[in-house]
């Protein structure tokens, strides 16, 4: 049996949104077992199933404004260290928390361990791609501000690896998000990172990308360094939120005809909205360590936490972790020969 270390009070609607979220997927997964970390009395009030879940009781906590690195080294007892260490010690399968993101991609690093070969492990997520099935993933999201040519080109090895994996892909494209379209268009990171990905042939490499290209499916995979890719994300985000808001505000704005229209456009504006929201697609990966870290929105809802653990249960079913192991120790083997 699976077993999911779940902080159940990280996030801003926790324990609540968490554990509904839990007792939803339940019904999907019962070859999981959910290992609930937080204040015991406050869990039980939203168990509407105990079957497969244990709730381990801490009273301690990781707040949103605490110091990450700080906070993992002296709150012990939080319930994001916990579930973290039962991942390391083996008790647990993979950790999913909605609290600080600092603190995770901490936790990540110093407690579960990153996968041997890879320097900078990077936050991922799966984007929408408008009007196609599917979408795209994109690495790194912030887990490192400055990375170096050759952490871009693992972050496009790790992310072929998992659309292939886990979205079912089979020969995904890997491109590198740039400036401009040719080859010699970029910085410095940008041209090397573009030679090592040109020359790796484990990857589907298909060159530069635009991000005005991003939404329209340009490539299954896009590699940025950490500072880059997380202002991207946080401009789509921004984009969509303020698109919808204006939509509304336009509607309104016409009186009773404007409802109308938007009665008779019901269904089709229902669809816009499912189209261009990514929770669909489950929480982000910080990936390249010895088991699946997933984080997702603080203040996501029941359904996204359903959906994030759909998104573990995948990648546990698919063994992703071990085989990238195994894929990252034949490397450095061949680096030493």
């Amino acid at each position: 049996m699976m077993k999911i270390a779940v902080d159940a009070m990280g996030g801003d609607n926790a324990p609540k949104a968490i554990v509904e979220g839990v007792m939803l997927a339940k019904k999907d997964f019962p070859d999981i077992e959910f290992q609930l970390y937080g204040k015991e009395a406050e869990i039980k009030k939203y168990v509407t199933d105990e079957n497969n879940v244990r709730i381990i009781h801490t009273d301690e906590k990781i707040n949103s404004d605490d110091e990450p690195v700080k906070a993992i080294r002296r709150k012990k007892q939080a319930s994001m260290v916990l579930a973290a260490q039962a991942v390391k010690n083996g008790e647990a399968d993979a950790i999913f928390s909605a609290g600080n993101t600092g603190a995770l991609l901490a936790a990540g690093l110093f407690i579960v361990g990153r996968i041997k070969g890879i320097e900078r492990p990077g936050l991922m997520s799966t984007l929408p791609v408008m009007g196609k099935d599917g979408g795209f993933d994109m690495l790194d999201l912030g887990a490192n501000a400055d990375n170096k040519p050759e952490h871009l080109l693992q972050y496009g090895i790790l992310g072929s690896f998992y659309a292939k994996q886990v979205r079912g892909i089979d020969n995904p494209r890997v491109g590198l998000l740039n400036n401009g379209t040719e080859e010699t268009k970029g910085s410095e990171l940008t041209k090397k990172a573009f030679e090592l990905l040109k020359g790796e042939a484990t990857i589907n490499f298909i060159g530069n990308v635009e991000a005005r290209e991003l939404l329209n499916g340009a490539a299954d995979v896009v590699v940025t360094d950490g500072f880059t890719g997380n202002a991207v994300l946080k401009t789509i985000e921004g984009t969509a939120l303020n698109m919808m808001a204006l939509l509304k505000e336009s509607i309104l704005a016409e009186g009773f005809k404007g409802k109308m229209g938007a009665l008779l456009l019901k269904d089709g504006l229902r669809n816009l909205k499912n189209e261009m929201d990514y929770a669909k697609y489950g929480g982000a990966v910080l990936f390249g360590l010895k088991a699946p870290v997933i984080k997702t929105h603080g203040a996501t809802g029941p359904e996204a936490v359903s959906y994030t653990i759909r998104q573990i249960h995948t990648m546990l079913k698919s063994d992703i972790v071990p085989q990238l192991v195994a894929q990252f120790d034949a490397r450095e083997e061949k680096k030493a020969n």
